[in-house]
């Protein structure tokens, strides 16, 4: 079935495995145990150690002799690499490859294709800021930022823990780790989300959890503060509310200091899980967002969908999900010709043919070469973004939508209570 020919109804089966998927998370992450505070520690010295000045570009890792004394990682049962946190392997990443690492450290929301289940209970809402996502970490007097990509954002004094000279702080291990949205406007840290706390990690504590968490501690500190000498950008929570029709309503029309760009949506029993991850949400319209469909570096729509995939050894075209979604496959005489080589991320156009979709899977897709991407891309994108794009084309799923999914699992809660009551 072609994605062009999708009708939402309120109440409609689901136009892929989004749900399967994120039952499977929940499951994984309440079977996967790990180091956490390792884990924290090790992306904290990568964040600080990054060089600087002119070679900031090349993105470039370093570390310091302690963090390579670390133990060996092995794959866990359900295929995820705990290696791809030991910073051993990073030292060893240049351009591409360490971008890619560092960006693969936050925890990426996959884009909603289709309306959660118990999204009225089991989901937060709030209004994601427009800005630049980045890592926020203090630690020995100093604080840094660096967006997705690796690149210094800034270096400054802040109230975080250990995060300025003058600080509270004392012990030299106490350190915070936040993913944040700088938005320029008002050269304020929106905080979306927390790693870890005065050295202690969040990695495997709910969202519920961390939300509570983050919102008191960065009060107590003076983080919110206004800019000072010792504190120069001021952070920000963000109001964080229950996936009802009050809070989605709030979210989606509400007032906010901040320039809108769309809706996050986080399971409440989410870990902050690396990569992309289906128990965290984007969702955007024209109402809450002024780029709801990809636009060139000019900021115009284009006439075909864009897509960007990465190229494997095998010529498949891959998604930037684990495991991969494979779009296509290139011949070897178009890949020398067009001197491509595995790991390259490639720019297609989505043809007349559209995607089509057969049983919530991807059965294939209309794809015209149009070359490389750009080189300060870190990695491909995600399947979900692939459908939600397309689908805001011809199909979007709309505020509507969601309301309409709220009501229907209230009034069939309602009936079976009443159901429950008469027998």
């Amino acid at each position: 079935m072609s994605s062009h020919d999708i009708r939402r109804p309120f109440k409609r089966p689901a136009i892929s495995d989004q749900q399967r998927r994120r039952e499977l998370s929940l499951l994984r992450q309440s079977q996967n145990r790990h180091d956490a505070q390792l884990q924290a520690r090790r992306l904290a010295s990568t964040v600080l150690s990054l060089q600087s000045s002119s070679q900031e570009q090349q993105v470039d890792i370093q570390v310091t002799d302690e963090l390579e004394s670390c133990p060996e990682e092995v794959d866990d049962d359900y295929g995820h690499h705990k290696d791809a946190h030991d910073l051993r392997q990073a030292t060893k990443l240049r351009g591409p490859d360490a971008r890619l690492w560092f960006a693969k450290q936050l925890m990426l929301p996959e884009w909603m294709i289709d309306v959660p289940d118990k999204l009225n209970t089991d989901w937060y809402v709030f209004a994601r800021p427009a800005g630049k996502r980045c890592f926020v970490v203090s630690s020995n007097g100093t604080t840094i930022s660096r967006l997705r990509n690796g690149v210094l954002l800034h270096r400054f004094p802040s109230a975080l823990p250990n995060g300025a000279r003058t600080n509270n702080s004392k012990a030299a291990q106490s350190y915070c780790i936040l993913d944040c949205i700088f938005h320029e406007s008002d050269e304020t840290y929106y905080v979306i989300d927390g790693v870890c706390w005065a050295g202690i990690s969040l990695y495997e504590c709910t969202a519920e959890f961390r939300f509570f968490w983050l919102n008191s501690k960065l009060a107590e500190t003076g983080a919110c503060d206004v800019p000072s000498t010792y504190h120069k950008y001021k952070f920000s929570a963000l109001p964080v509310y229950n996936c009802d029709k009050e809070g989605l309503q709030t979210a989606y029309a509400g007032q906010v200091p901040y320039v809108k760009d769309g809706l996050l949506f986080y399971n409440k029993h989410a870990q902050y899980q690396t990569g992309n991850t289906p128990l965290s949400l984007v969702w955007k319209d024209e109402h809450c967002s002024q780029y709801v469909i990809d636009t060139d570096n000019k900021g115009q729509v284009q006439s075909q969908q864009q897509v960007v995939l990465e190229l494997l050894d095998d010529g498949r075209l891959a998604t930037s999900d684990d495991p991969p979604v494979i779009f296509g496959c290139l011949l070897g005489e178009f890949m020398q010709k067009t001197e491509l080589h595995c790991g390259d991320l490639i720019k297609f156009a989505i043809g007349e043919g559209g995607v089509v979709v057969v049983d919530s899977k991807l059965e294939k897709a209309d794809l015209k070469y149009l070359g490389k991407s750009n080189r300060a891309r870190a990695f491909a994108d995600s399947y979900s973004k692939v459908l939600f794009q397309h689908a805001a084309r011809y199909s979007p799923l709309r505020i509507e939508h969601l309301f309409a999914s709220i009501s229907s699992y209230v009034e069939d809660g309602n009936s079976t209570q009443d159901a429950e009551m008469a027998g």
